[in-house]
C-alpha cells in the first residue's frame, strides 16, 4: 500500500470541514424542530441530506497565494501598539 500525503492549509482540514457540515445540520435541521421519534428525525436529515447533495458548491477560497506573499510585509507595518488598539475597538463594539 502507497500512502500519498496530502497538505492541506492549516485550519482547513477534513475534519474542520466535517465540523462545518454537523454545524449546519444542527442549525437546519436538528435545533429549529421538536420531533416526536427518531424516524421523523431520520427522514428530515435524508431529506436535509438529498436538498443540501443537490444544492451544495466548492467552497471558494478569497485568500490567494499572492495574499500570503505578501503576509509579512502587512504584518511588519503593524505595530504591536497598533494590535493592541485593534482589539480595543474590536472588544468595544
Amino acid at each position: 500500500m502507497v500512502y500519498t500525503p496530502v497538505y492541506t492549509p492549516v485550519r482547513a482540514s477534513w475534519t474542520n470541514q466535517i465540523e462545518i457540515f454537523f454545524s449546519i445540520v444542527q442549525r437546519k435541521v436538528v435545533r429549529p424542530n421538536d420531533f416526536t421519534d427518531l424516524t421523523q428525525l431520520r427522514s428530515r436529515l435524508r431529506a436535509f441530506e438529498d436538498r443540501y447533495n443537490a444544492t451544495a458548491q466548492p467552497f471558494q477560497w478569497k485568500f490567494t497565494t499572492s495574499d500570503l506573499d505578501d503576509l509579512p510585509a502587512r504584518l511588519d507595518r503593524h505595530t504591536p501598539a497598533d494590535r493592541l488598539e485593534e482589539s480595543s475597538v474590536a472588544l468595544a463594539a
